[in-house]
Order: C-alpha cells, then structure tokens, then sequence
C-alpha cells in the first residue's frame, strides 16, 4: 500500500495533513465516539502517528471491484 502519512512523523491537531481525513470537529467526534484513527491525548494536546493514520486508512478503505463478488 502506498501511505498516506509519513511513518515517521507525528501529527497534531491542526496540521494541515490533517484535512485529509476529516476537519477538526470530525476528529473531535471520532475521539468522543470511540472510532477513528488511534491518537494519543498527552494533556490537552492530541497526537496521531503516521503509522497509525496510515492503518486506519487502510482498514477503511473500500474497493468496489471486489464488492459482493466471491
């Protein structure tokens, strides 16, 4: 798979990579659901890492030529 997010980088809230998966406020929804990709909450700040970006991404990616074929 080609990553998205670089592996060995570190992303917080506002950065503008970011943007790529959903705004600030569908972060903060993800987080309060439970759902999402996996992040760290070190105080007030909120920290992803590439690596785990780049597995959620890929979890949730859809590939309609596969759909409802056995």
């Amino acid at each position: 798979m080609q990553n998205l997010f670089d592996t060995n980088r570190n992303y917080v809230l506002g950065d503008p990579e970011l943007e790529l998966i959903g705004d600030r406020d569908k972060l903060a929804q993800w987080r309060h659901k439970g759902t999402g990709p996996a992040f760290y909450r070190l105080g007030r700040k909120i920290i992803y890492r590439g690596v785990d970006l780049n597995t959620w991404a890929e979890a949730s990616r859809f590939d309609p030529g596969k759909e409802g074929r056995a």
